[in-house]
């Protein structure tokens, strides 16, 4: 139970005297009590409810003040020894309300909040007292590790409110993460950190409405890319259908408009001069109404193709048999379209996966078969463990025979393979797919019914690149954009009512050694708005700050004869207390990418090999936007990761000799990229 102190009783007997006692002609009338400038306890630091009163419900009690520092996923990132848990007392099942004392409303007001993002059903809100309205609230982004939320509330400033934390959302169904945090409520200096630096300004409140945006709003939002693809509100994960048609670029992605979250997919669509600016299209394909408030069937991935004229799309239609019992969970649908934005209602041409197929059937990829002049088509399968691709073929895009199997892995490849990309690149073929949250590839021969592998690895070695699907364009460059995160990772722009985005578009080649490499288009150069800081034959001893730039371009070469020391250290998105870490060491020609205190989100150390160049040197691109880094090295090593600065001062490139000893840099330049969002 909350402790609190009841307010002292007022006889009736007080009232009379004080109502006959006359008031003196040069009394000053008393002035009302003044409300406290912020709610009582709010890091919970008493470790209870000390301040708050529990208004209903049993989610909220003397156990969700609790000193726990890490939950089954890390570590909570509270301030401060305690917060409020709120599956600490009774779990997702139960449901309640919990309110803070009574405030004088601020200019500004910031509170970390964790736990389950819902809207209508989990919050903290700030509600005035004078009317009970809920003026602003915030809910959460499903996960427990804590994001700081900052709320300009001038316009209510000197007035009366308090805070509510509200979870009416019950376990069960779709009750995961049916609960709510907070700790650390900052009504004076709010913006601030203790350590001096300034707070991202994070919170939905801060986003204007979907139905009301225009491009200019995406640079609003400080964890926006601003030269990756990205929902403006809703959640994105997979490309699909990437294609050149009629000169223009196309780009769809799996799509969920309601909500940060996977959901009845849909197509998003974009298309673009220039495969780097991008121009929102409307929804290319969308799911039936749902048969039940839970009904998940949608539009899964698949790609494009130009048949004479005509862009057509194959894809998987995902039934959700729970809610429409019977179906058949995954076929393969395709859809037509004469001017690229309208498409025609989908058409089964697969109704069955083919014998073998138990993990699943889906993703199909379509393309022209050099070797017979027939339309292919791959899909992702797997059975008993092994992963899998299927091979259709067909003389016209709607009538397909079962060709076999293209090719199969072994229980260490993953037991699924997603998203199945195979076409030639020089004298070889290509096979991408997808498992086990990695983008693999590998490379070798096809004599028209199966893959011969001769080469495997990953297109891309970091923690965020899934699902790439490729396409050659007019130019005749091999082209491929994956999706920019993965299936694990934390995504902290829930907050901000979108979830998920596409990597930049890369050309792909053939390395000596018969491996897949991938190097920023070409066109990405053209964003570039102004040289921040230039140097050559610099020795760098200690730290050294080359430039400040929150969106921007670094290309460095480094001169590994003449460093002494065994490792460069490259910070990125840094300041004095987070800083995504690129390292290279000599001694064993590894490349690693360090998130572990990179702010917000998923942390890791991600690391490939990178032997130095005939000349002795390291060539190093990396493009820094404001959640992700995403490092190119001149072999065609690459390395992804989305971060989250928690500071707007993160924004530093700094170069170090870790262990002593100096590095020597031929040459570094870093180059501020602009927005890719046109109207």
């Amino acid at each position: 139970m909350s402790r609190w102190r009841a307010p002292k009783l007022i006889t009736a007997a007080a009232l009379l005297v004080a109502a006959l006692t006359p008031i003196s002609a040069n009394a000053a009338p008393r002035p009302a009590p003044r409300l406290a400038t912020g709610p009582v306890n709010p890091g919970f630091e008493t470790g209870d409810l000390t301040g708050w009163t529990v208004t209903e419900g049993t989610a909220f009690g003397p156990r969700s003040v609790t000193d726990a520092a890490t939950y089954w996923g890390g570590p909570f990132h509270h301030k401060g020894q305690r917060h409020l848990w709120g599956f600490a007392a009774a779990g997702d099942e139960a449901t309640g309300t919990l309110k803070s004392s009574s405030f004088t409303a601020p200019s500004s007001l910031s509170f970390l909040i964790a736990g389950g993002w819902d809207p209508e059903r989990l919050y903290v809100a700030l509600v005035r007292d004078s009317d009970g309205k809920q003026l602003l609230k915030q809910t959460g982004m499903d996960d427990e590790a804590y994001v700081r939320i900052l709320w300009d509330t001038s316009r209510w400033r000197g007035q009366a409110v308090h805070l509510e934390v509200v979870d009416r959302k019950g376990g069960g169904g779709d009750g995961a993460w049916a609960h709510i945090n907070l700790d650390d409520v900052r009504t004076q200096n709010a913006a601030r950190d203790d350590n001096g630096l300034t707070f991202r300004t994070l919170g939905q409140a801060n986003q204007p409405a979907a139905a009301s945006h225009d491009y200019a709003d995406y640079a609003a939002d400080p964890l926006r890319p601003q030269f990756h693809y990205t929902p403006y509100q809703g959640w994105i994960n997979d490309p699909n259908g990437v294609i050149q048609f009629r000169g223009r670029h196309h780009l769809f992605s799996q799509y969920y408009p309601d909500a940060p979250k996977w959901g009845p997919m849909h197509w998003a669509h974009a298309d673009s001069p220039d495969a780097v600016r991008w121009r929102e299209l409307p929804v290319a394909l969308t799911p039936p109404p749902r048969a039940t408030p839970t009904d998940n069937t949608g539009i899964f991935s698949g790609s494009a193709v130009d048949d004479n004229g005509t862009l057509t799309v194959a894809y998987t239609k995902f039934t959700d048999t729970a809610a429409r019992p019977g179906a058949t969970p995954e076929t393969v649908e395709i859809a037509t379209s004469t001017d690229g934005v309208n498409f025609t209602a989908g058409t089964e041409v697969v109704s069955q996966p083919p014998a073998g197929s138990s993990a699943g059937f889906r993703d199909p990829k379509l393309f022209r078969d050099p070797t017979d002049n027939r339309w292919k088509m791959v899909i992702g399968s797997g059975d008993g463990g092994h992963g899998k691709v299927q091979l259709y073929a067909s003389d016209d895009l709607r009538s397909w025979t079962y060709a076999g199997v293209l090719a199969e892995g072994d229980s260490a490849d993953g037991p699924m393979w997603e998203c199945p990309d195979f076409f030639p690149v020089g004298d070889k073929w290509v096979l991408l797919y997808s498992a086990d949250n990695k983008q693999f590839y590998e490379t070798g021969t096809y004599d028209g019914k199966t893959f011969h592998s001769e080469k495997k690895g990953l297109l891309d070695a970091g923690s965020d690149f899934y699902a790439a699907q490729h396409y050659r364009d007019d130019r005749g460059r091999d082209l491929a954009v994956a999706w920019m995160s993965d299936w694990k990772a934390k995504e902290p722009t829930r907050v901000n009512g979108w979830a998920g985005a596409q990597s930049v578009h890369r050309e792909l080649f053939l390395r000596p050694d018969g491996g897949l490499g991938s190097r920023p288009v070409a066109e990405l150069a053209t964003l570039a708005t102004g040289r921040i800081a230039e140097v050559r034959d610099k020795t760098v001893s200690g730290a050294w700050r080359l430039g400040r730039g929150d969106t921007s371009r670094l290309k460095a070469v480094v001169d590994l004869k003449a460093t002494t020391a065994d490792t460069v250290v490259v910070r990125l998105k840094a300041s004095g207390a987070e800083a995504t870490e690129l390292r290279y060491t000599k001694s064993t020609a590894t490349l690693t990418l360090d998130t572990t205190k990179a702010g917000y989100g998923t942390t890791g150390t991600w690391s490939a090999q990178v032997p130095a160049a005939a000349d002795g040197t390291l060539t190093l691109d990396v493009l820094t936007d404001r959640s992700s880094v995403e490092v190119f090295t001149g072999d065609g090593t690459a390395l992804t990761a989305r971060v989250y600065p928690r500071y707007r001062e993160s924004d530093a490139v700094e170069f170090s000799a870790g262990g002593g000893g100096e590095v020597r840099l031929k040459s570094a330049t870093l180059t501020r990229l602009g927005s890719s969002w046109t109207d």
